[in-house]
């Protein structure tokens, strides 16, 4: 994972709303599309940067694929984040 990407992912809000629907249950991209008022396409656009960022997985199950939050990334993001929130001792 790269924090560049991660973080590049992150700065998008429609980004941030997606993540947000992933983290109620998985769902296909036609499902994550109906909450938003723009073409398919676009979702995913924004489903492959998502995904390129590692802060999503999908898994094909027939003629769907399913999209999931990637936890991991979300814990090595906190992890780099509060590593400026404690002083180190001398």
């Amino acid at each position: 994972m790269s924090l560049n990407e991660a973080f590049k992912a992150l700065s998008d809000p429609t980004r941030r709303q997606i993540l947000t629907l992933l983290k109620e249950d998985e769902l296909t991209a036609g499902e994550i599309a109906s909450h938003f008022d723009m073409q398919k396409p676009s979702v995913s656009h924004h489903l492959k940067i998502l995904k390129n960022a590692s802060l999503i997985d999908d898994e094909r199950r027939g003629q769907h694929i399913y999209y999931s939050l990637n936890t991991t990334v979300f814990h090595e993001l906190m992890s780099w984040y509060f590593t400026f929130t404690t002083k180190e001792e001398k």
